[in-house]
């Protein structure tokens, strides 16, 4: 009986879940390496949104950077932004918003000038690229970034930002640290959003390649890595599909949440 039993787990958790909103990532997932989206993954998206699923882009940009390519999708539901920070309803309408203390940025830009990193931070209303308001203080902010090649300096910087005790520390790419104001991130917002569609996250297929994907691929329902995905990622995913190249989103969508 113990044995069956196992073999009864195993093959429902093969069994096709039902599917009510799938959760995807921007950079690296939906978007090809020209940060375009492809007719493949359109076509899937599409088919998705007629057979009543919830298609919400989950993102570390910002609206102004992302929400062009909702609109581009016609997407009838919520869009999140700044890797949780921000979520929009889809009249652009800011629905929760949770910013970063301004003493930590001010600290945050100092480091990565003492490393000499590469760095980015997200405001409420502007990217800034390389360069920071003079005064950093007369702006609400939503997430700082830091990019190194240098994988020491990189450790560095992250043992000094776990040691502060009051960030949410992730990546959109091997080489990066993203940071958000503690507790924020890409699976409590789609907690947040399921509520408010009256669904639950066992309902929820996240698909993603970087650590600020993480939390939503392994809360969600089922947790999809892309084929280019980091090695923790596709450590904590159910499935892996192809790569951001060979149209992986849509190819996780027709396997899993399409209905013949």
């Amino acid at each position: 009986m113990k044995y069956i039993g196992k073999i009864y787990e195993r093959v429902k958790k093969m069994m096709k879940p039902e599917i009510k909103l799938v959760a995807l990532d921007m950079d690296g997932t939906l978007l090809n390496q020209a940060g375009e989206i492809s007719e493949e993954n359109r076509k899937a998206i599409k088919e998705a949104e007629e057979q009543g699923v919830f298609v919400v882009l989950s993102t570390g940009r910002s609206y102004a950077t992302c929400s062009d390519f909702a609109k581009s999708m016609a997407l009838r539901s919520y869009l999140i932004t700044v890797n949780g920070s921000e979520i929009f309803d889809n009249q652009g309408k800011l629905v929760e918003r949770n910013i970063v203390d301004t003493e930590s940025i001010q600290w945050m830009w100092e480091l990565s000038q003492k490393h000499d990193t590469h760095f980015w931070a997200i405001s409420c209303d502007h990217v800034y690229r390389a360069e920071m308001p003079e005064k950093i203080y007369d702006s609400e902010w939503l997430k700082f970034g830091f990019d190194t090649e240098d994988e020491a300096t990189r450790q560095i910087i992250m043992d000094e930002l776990v040691s502060r005790g009051n960030l949410e520390i992730s990546n959109s790419s091997p080489t990066n640290i993203e940071v958000n104001a503690m507790g924020v991130n890409k699976a409590k917002a789609i907690t947040l959003v399921c509520s408010l569609l009256n669904i639950t996250m066992d309902q929820v297929m996240a698909v993603g390649d970087s650590l600020n994907d993480l939390a939503m691929i392994s809360e969600a329902k089922l947790g999809v890595a892309m084929g280019n995905a980091q090695a923790k990622v596709k450590e904590k995913a159910d499935w892996v599909t192809a790569t951001n190249e060979e149209d992986g989103v849509a190819k996780a969508i027709r396997k899993w949440v399409l209905t013949n």
